[in-house]
């Protein structure tokens, strides 16, 4: 998946958009300039355009496979620029968004007063084939301010306030019985991405600081109710939980390992598993969190990547070396002896339990020292107390 600037700041708003020319038109095929479409389905227009007379079209932000982001002007609410998502004029995009749409109007409808941290739909309508969608304008992913950064790691205390957002954001969705499915730094965005310039001594490199943490959970393309069908993969690869690799079902946990590596990407500012095989991507978990349960394996629908029980990988092959050279055990990864670098790395080991059953909820996440560093202390205290 691609990873450009513009295009990461609205990865998740590609499913449902619409914009607004002057000429009618129905449905599909190949229209041309005025209000047509393109060959690839995607509506043709230009800044300055004008959509359902509200909708003033400023600049594209983004291209992806379900159509395009654009920047507006909402005359209908007073001027405010918006990110309004455009479909492509073809059936399987449209059926997409739809759904997409029932989601984002449950989450409007849960979370009327807009506080929990999901990004709300604004609007939505059809225009000559085109299902669109207005959101808040958003700023850079999180991705794409690391990217910019050189890949410099953020602060833990930043990471804290950020981890603490994504998992209260998630946690909604999961009360609400969604899986979001699709968490990824470029599915977080800050809500304003201004920064401050700071002297790096030890790459000696000044480095970006985002002055504010808060963060939005965007792109509800792929989010799944319980009730509904659940694809056989999901998740980008990087992100990708154990149990959807080995094929056994999955549910709200697949989201919470998501985070697991998201929060260590924030830490490193590299990926956990670079990869993009099924077997090599086994092989890289071994390597940093020991042996998949024998459990896990048994039940697994592909027995092709197994041999007597036991991953079938020559660590001494080419593809071997790539993974010991990348990969190692994860508290090998501290970058300091302190306290809350530890308490850190104890929540992560939490959400990147291999068995989904044993691994942390969010609701117990959140309730975790590294959250609330002072907790442990009171309650020792407490406790202390009791016995004197």
């Amino acid at each position: 998946m691609g990873r450009m600037e513009l295009l990461s700041l609205y990865k998740g708003f590609l499913d449902c958009l619409c914009l607004s020319w002057g000429g009618g038109g129905g449905g599909g095929g190949s229209r041309g300039k005025e209000g047509r479409d393109a060959e690839s389905g995607h509506l043709i227009y230009q800044s300055g355009d004008l959509l359902q007379e509200r909708y003033e079209i400023l600049d594209t932000l983004g291209e992806g496979t379900f159509g395009k982001v654009v920047q507006c002007v909402d005359h209908g609410r007073g001027g405010t620029h918006t990110a309004l998502k455009i479909i492509k004029n073809l059936e399987k995009y449209r059926e997409a968004a739809k759904l997409e749409i029932t989601v984002l109007e449950t989450i409007r409808e849960k979370d009327p007063h807009n506080t929990r941290l999901c990004v709300q739909m604004l609007d939505w309508f059809n225009f000559c084939g085109h299902i669109c969608i207005s959101f808040e304008l958003l700023s850079l992913s999180t991705f794409e301010f690391l990217k910019l950064n050189g890949f410099l790691p953020y602060p833990v205390h930043q990471i804290r306030h950020m981890a603490q957002q994504i998992c209260s954001a998630v946690a909604f969705l999961h009360d609400n019985k969604l899986t979001h499915t699709d968490l990824k730094p470029e599915n977080i965005l800050f809500v304003n991405s201004d920064y401050a310039l700071t002297y790096n001594a030890e790459k000696k490199r000044d480095e970006r600081r985002i002055r504010d943490t808060a963060v939005r959970l965007v792109d509800f393309g792929s989010a799944t109710f319980d009730r509904e069908h659940h694809s056989v993969v999901v998740s980008t690869r990087h992100y990708r939980a154990p149990e959807v690799v080995l094929e056994l079902g999955w549910s709200q946990p697949c989201d919470v390992w998501s985070i697991g590596c998201i929060l260590f990407e924030y830490y490193q500012g590299s990926t956990l598993y670079q990869t993009h095989d099924n077997k090599e991507h086994l092989a890289m978990m071994e390597r940093i969190q020991g042996p998949i349960p024998q459990r896990m394996i048994c039940r697994s629908r592909k027995q092709k990547y197994f041999c007597r029980g036991r991953l079938d990988w020559n660590e001494f092959s080419k593809r071997g070396n790539y993974v010991k050279a990348k990969c190692k055990p994860l508290r090998k990864y501290l970058l300091s002896k302190g306290k809350e670098h530890h308490q850190f790395f104890d929540l992560m080991e939490r959400m990147l339990e291999y068995e989904p059953s044993k691994r942390t909820s969010l609701s117990s996440a959140l309730h975790h020292p590294f959250f609330h560093p002072s907790h442990r202390l009171r309650v020792m205290q407490s406790a202390l107390g009791e016995q004197l």
